[in-house]
């Protein structure tokens, strides 16, 4: 699910968190980078150093200096999403590689993390993404990684339907008990999901980030509006029977739209990145399954799904950069040694229920989430040097 504005107990709980997982704790103040794209992110102002630049491999490099937590994406012109980094905190830098083709496009600022952001307009000209040569090692990571997103999103439809089922039976302990497990395809894929931008605001969007002015009584669909009635509400009707068949059909158009979503090298190596941004903003935190507690199941799922893309390119990264892949299989193996610690099945997805993660046990999976995710920033630099 895509991060949305902190409340203020969210914010004390990461504040932590979001250093690391910016990728960056220097001040705004570094000198800019040949080439790269510099972007000024303030409360009310996104500035962009240039407006027209080569098509092909573009970084950003970002700087907040507001006073909010904020993100940026390039974006298509549909508002499909090219490339993101959230997070982003006050005082802070981040950057963005990606592969750009010929075209226009649009960054965005978002401060506070809500809303359309604001926006500038850009220009890729020339041959650029066309002419970037990969190598094999490179074209066998997208494919197979295409693959994998297509099967994760293929068999989430039938556990879905599992739990839908039971939501129109009326059943409420037999859809608690499907719920979770409904929810690990969509969350090991989240990013590439998230890139055609309307599906995850259906699907996967809490209260809190309905935009303003949406009802949550009209507006406010997918997973998480069920969880509420299961768990805190303990009662299904005509309106959740009617959500679980939205939710079947808002799923069913993510599975025959991912074949044919724009994946390439860097998207891979930035996708496993906001992989790491959800843990830390909304699993960790125990703001994504406030209601069932089920945070650990999707906590591990996003690690899977980061550590699925790391390993698909890590034919490529340990030729650039040894260091960095080692780092990377050290702290993946510390991660989910830790999560390990949760379950009493490690072929299962029974997690302890997070509502019984004390403070200190949380802070220990903070620390883990934060020492994989800076070595992790670095991975598409490495994919393309």
């Amino acid at each position: 699910m895509r991060a949305v504005r902190l409340t203020v107990v969210t914010a004390a709980a990461t504040a932590a968190t979001l250093a690391a997982v910016t990728g960056c704790t220097q001040k705004s103040d570094a000198k800019s980078e040949d080439g790269a794209v510099q972007v000024i992110a303030k409360d009310d102002s996104c500035e962009v150093s240039k407006k027209d630049f080569p098509a092909g491999h573009l970084k950003l490099n970002v700087e907040n200096r507001g006073s909010k937590v904020t993100e940026v994406y390039v974006l298509y012109p549909d508002d499909r999403i090219v490339a993101e980094r959230e997070n982003i905190g006050p005082g802070t830098k981040a950057s963005i590689t990606a592969e750009i083709k010929a075209g226009d496009y649009e960054i965005a600022c978002k401060p506070g993390m809500k809303g359309d952001g604001i926006r500038q307009k850009v220009t890729a000209t020339g041959a650029g993404a066309a002419a970037v040569k990969r190598s094999p090692e490179m074209d066998a990571a997208v494919a197979a990684y295409r693959q994998y997103v297509q099967a994760q999103a293929d068999a989430t439809l039938p556990k879905v339907k599992v739990f839908t089922d039971a939501v129109r039976a009326g059943n409420v302990e037999a859809a608690k008990k499907a719920y979770a497990d409904s929810r690990i395809g969509w969350e090991r894929t989240e990013p590439v999901a998230e890139s055609f931008g309307d599906i995850d605001p259906k699907v996967d969007v809490r209260e809190d980030g309905l935009e303003a002015g949406q009802d949550p009584a009209k507006d406010w669909t997918g997973w998480h509006r069920l969880e509420k009635a299961l768990w805190q509400d303990k009662k299904i009707g005509d309106r959740e029977k009617q959500l679980a068949d939205l939710l079947d059909k808002d799923l069913a158009d993510w599975v025959k739209r991912v074949g044919k979503a724009d994946i390439t090298p860097t998207s891979m190596a930035n996708g496993a990145k906001e992989l790491l941004d959800e843990v830390a903003t909304g699993k960790v935190t125990g703001e994504e399954e406030r209601y069932s507690h089920t945070d650990l199941v999707d906590f591990k799922a996003n690690v899977e799904g980061a550590q699925k893309s790391f390993e698909l390119l890590k034919p490529v990264a340990s030729k650039n950069d040894p260091q960095l892949v080692a780092e990377l299989d050290k702290q993946f193996a510390a991660l989910n040694t830790l999560l390990d610690k949760y379950r009493t099945d490690k072929t299962s997805y029974v997690f302890t229920s997070y509502e019984k993660v004390g403070k200190e046990q949380r802070k220990e999976l903070s620390d883990g989430v934060n020492a994989l995710a800076e070595p992790l920033s670095k991975l598409a630099a490495a994919v393309v040097k």
